[in-house]
């Protein structure tokens, strides 16, 4: 797989950062489809997809991988 050059010669803190952001996306669409699921017409009409679930581990993990990718750049 080819990746950009400023991503293929980016440092490990800059690569945290872009994971952990990538992570907080993830965790703002479940969120989304959590709500989606808790407003639908249909009460008996549930899906299989466990949103709170990877809502609650997606943004964990972002924030913490986030949280060391910032350290990382304060460190140089």
């Amino acid at each position: 797989m080819h990746l950009p050059d400023a991503i293929l010669f980016a440092s490990d803190a800059t690569r945290y950062v872009i994971v952990g952001a990538a992570l907080l996306l993830l965790s703002a669409l479940a969120m989304r489809g959590d709500r989606r699921r808790a407003k639908r017409r249909d009460i008996d009409d549930v899906g299989i997809m466990p949103w709170r679930d990877i809502a609650a581990l997606a943004s964990m993990g972002g924030l913490i991988v986030l949280t060391f990718g910032i350290m990382g750049w304060i460190r140089g």
